[in-house]
């Protein structure tokens, strides 16, 4: 199971932040954290665990954190500060260029129709199959909550927070599923959609197109309808697909 978020929270900070699965733990030391930043689970200015809980959390070496910690500082994503009140942080403004294995920025080339495919693809078998699993699930009314609060945040961003707002809303879908390699693999998908989608501008009716829809997939799920989520979240991956088809070709 995930982590129970802090009154409050709508999503745990520590979500993307466990053991590592696989032979490069360097890559996705860097990948996990990255996650965690970009979709909006620690916000800027938030000050990371502190390096040996870190470590412990995500069962790596304290070389292997401060390797990648320091990836990420010189990519601009974190800034380390010394002293009795220091620590990991956040930046205030983190870049939207996306790391490549090597914690380096990579080249800015526009994606090739071939990959664009592949993220559309992988993200429609996901997040509906996602959504029909969750809306079968007796959710427990903390996590109802939870989920029309997320939705909330949805239709009340501003347009510069919209993306957060909605991976959070995503993210939280994966949680509720209660499987900790779903919420891995919803994080990927998010982010390889999120490096879509700031590439191009952020559209008022789409946003509003958007928030529709959402209301739709959550009042499906709250009402215990796994048919009617499954399709409401297939028109909305659909609607994402047809704009991106529409910038990249």
């Amino acid at each position: 199971m995930t982590d129970a978020p802090d009154d409050g929270e709508l999503l745990s900070s520590q979500l993307l932040l466990r053991p590592l699965r696989t032979a490069n733990a360097f890559e996705e030391t860097v990948q996990r954290l990255l996650q965690t930043i970009r979709l909006g689970l620690a916000a800027p200015g938030t000050r990371l665990p502190a390096e040996r809980d870190l470590a412990a959390r995500l069962d790596v070496s304290r070389d292997t954190l401060r390797d990648a910690l320091a990836a990420l500082a010189g990519a601009g994503y974190v800034v380390v500060r010394r002293g009795r009140t220091g620590g990991t942080f956040v930046a205030e403004r983190p870049p939207r260029t996306p790391l490549g294995a090597e914690g380096r920025p990579v080249d800015d080339e526009a994606p090739s129709a071939g990959a664009v495919e592949e993220v559309l693809a992988m993200r429609a078998v996901l997040e509906v199959g996602v959504t029909r699993r969750v809306a079968q699930r007796d959710l427990a009314a903390d996590d109802r909550d939870r989920l029309w609060q997320a939705f909330e945040a949805c239709r009340e961003a501003e347009p510069a927070d919209y993306r957060v707002a909605d991976s959070r809303l995503h993210l939280l879908l994966a949680e509720l599923l209660g499987a900790p390699q779903v919420v891995a693999l919803m994080a990927d998908s998010r982010m390889r959609v999120n490096e879509l989608l700031d590439r191009i501008p952020v559209l008022a009716p789409n946003i509003a197109h958007s928030n529709d829809q959402h209301e739709r997939i959550v009042s499906a799920i709250l009402r215990g309808k796994p048919d009617e989520a499954a399709s409401a979240m297939a028109e909305h991956v659909a609607g994402s697909e047809a704009l991106l088809r529409g910038f990249f070709g």
